[in-house]
């Protein structure tokens, strides 16, 4: 099941929601637990048992880690919650991509075990990894099974993120507060990721869609696909983002942002500042700091930096185009500490414009198959290919997606929140959005409803991590 879905805006949400509300306090988290497993079913019921026997050791190995933190045997817990952890990721993510490799290494034909990914299984796998980790450093362990599995399985946050560390949430889950005002403020929250989800995503998706099954390419539709499936990435993860952010409040809970306009940086530094947040936290407090971060010398320090975005790339999927965008960008942040840095702030316009230009890039090779087709489609891009520059049929699509770019790029900057901002700080303009914003927020919903009841293109870009 997925948010952008009419099963779960008309039936499953509302009738959790009411279910969440009517309970006791004492119970409502057992309903959302209850909730969760039923949402995550929903596509995968095989699957629930895995993420079942992953939230069991989970508790076990924390209480235990907990227990025996001062000894030894703590340790070898806390690393043993970790492994297998792992394991599980690694058997059902990356068995096949080593598989392929070793063969056509080896020359060897050894069969592809052709595994189902389960969903959203890096997400859940992270928080429990940072579960276990933070107890080991000094964290009480959740002694309460129930909250545990709720934290853990929740289903706003469960498929794509963002991923929340224990600590975050460990007051909430004990006591949380509801109204009408947080409510509100959720439904507002997750109305703008649907629209930003379905009216823009999708859109910009069915683009790129054409322009993969188009005989005539061009250079300039290969700049148009490479600026589409930036946005497509950027509203597509956000929008989910935004969405679970505004599930939270509703149900009493406050997650961590997971991104603040990254493409209006000045550099890939703030780029990853603003890009998927949680992830970026995550691998700092439990790769990069351990690894000894910036406090080592300065090869030792390039070196954990590359580590970190290999990783970074790896865990996005399991092909090498995913690795070598980590790379990418590993070289690109070493590169800024050791010079570019110094120089992009003495120029606003170029630096803006450094971003974007890489952004474009490296979200080219994300996207591929593979690499065969990545760097296909980067030639394309600069005419190593032999392709002319313009066809009428780039020029037909740059004119029917002309007002959805438009719509696309303003939306990705700050300026429409600003404009609200600004009007909700006087009287009048206070007034206007107090009519026009419901009036929106339900013009959205009928519009993505209409959509969606259609049965157009509606996929998940994370689902794939």
């Amino acid at each position: 099941m997925i948010f952008s879905s009419v099963t779960f805006l008309y039936y499953f949400l509302p009738l959790t929601a009411a279910i969440y509300f009517m309970a006791p306090k004492q119970l409502r988290n057992s309903v959302l637990l209850l909730g969760s497993l039923i949402f995550y079913a929903w596509g995968e019921p095989k699957y629930v048992f895995l993420m079942g026997i992953s939230i069991l050791l989970c508790y076990i190995f924390g209480r235990l880690t907990e227990k025996y933190r001062e000894k030894k045997a703590g340790r070898l817990f806390c690393l043993l919650s970790v492994l297998i952890s792992l394991s599980f990721l690694i058997y059902f993510k990356y068995t096949d991509f080593f598989l392929e490799n070793f063969n056509a290494a080896t020359g060897l034909d050894i069969p592809l075990l052709r595994i189902t990914l389960p969903i959203g299984i890096s997400f859940y796998t992270f928080q429990i990894i940072s579960y276990t980790i933070d107890v080991y450093r000094g964290t009480v362990a959740q002694k309460n099974l129930v909250d545990l599995a709720a934290y853990i399985s929740m289903f706003p946050q469960l498929i794509a993120g963002p991923i929340v560390r224990y600590s975050d949430l460990a007051d909430q889950l004990k006591e949380r507060p509801h109204s009408w005002g947080m409510a509100a403020e959720g439904i507002r929250r997750f109305m703008i990721g649907l629209g930003k989800k379905v009216l823009l995503a999708n859109q910009m998706g069915e683009l790129c869609a054409a322009f993969q099954a188009s005989g005539e390419k061009t250079v300039l539709f290969h700049w148009i696909y490479a600026v589409a499936l930036c946005l497509q990435i950027y509203f597509d993860f956000s929008g989910y983002s935004d969405m679970a952010l505004g599930l939270g409040r509703v149900f009493g809970f406050r997650f961590p942002e997971n991104f603040n306009y990254p493409y209006i940086s000045a550099s890939i530094t703030e780029f990853w500042r603003r890009w998927h947040m949680s992830l970026g936290t995550w691998f700092r407090d439990y790769v990069y700091i351990p690894l000894g971060g910036n406090r080592v010398g300065r090869m030792r320090h390039l070196f954990n930096i590359l580590v970190v975005w290999m990783l970074t790339g790896f865990w996005h999927g399991a092909a090498w185009n995913f690795v070598v965008w980590g790379l990418l960008f590993a070289l690109l942040l070493i590169l800024e500490k050791l010079w570019l840095l110094k120089l992009l702030p003495k120029c606003k316009i170029l630096s803006h414009g450094y971003v974007l230009f890489i952004a474009l890039i490296s979200f080219v090779i994300f996207n591929g198959p593979g690499l065969g087709e990545a760097c296909s489609n980067l030639a394309g891009m600069f005419g190593a290919t032999g392709i002319p520059f313009l066809s009428d049929e780039t020029l037909y699509y740059l004119k029917s997606f002309l007002v959805l770019f438009v719509a696309g790029i303003i939306g990705a900057t700050p300026l429409p929140r600003h404009l609200a901002e600004k009007l909700s700080k006087n009287t009048v303009g206070s007034r206007i959005l107090s009519v026009t914003e419901p009036a929106a927020l339900a013009m959205i919903l009928l519009a993505v409803t209409a959509y969606l009841a259609d049965g157009s293109f509606n996929p998940f870009l994370y689902f794939r991590f």
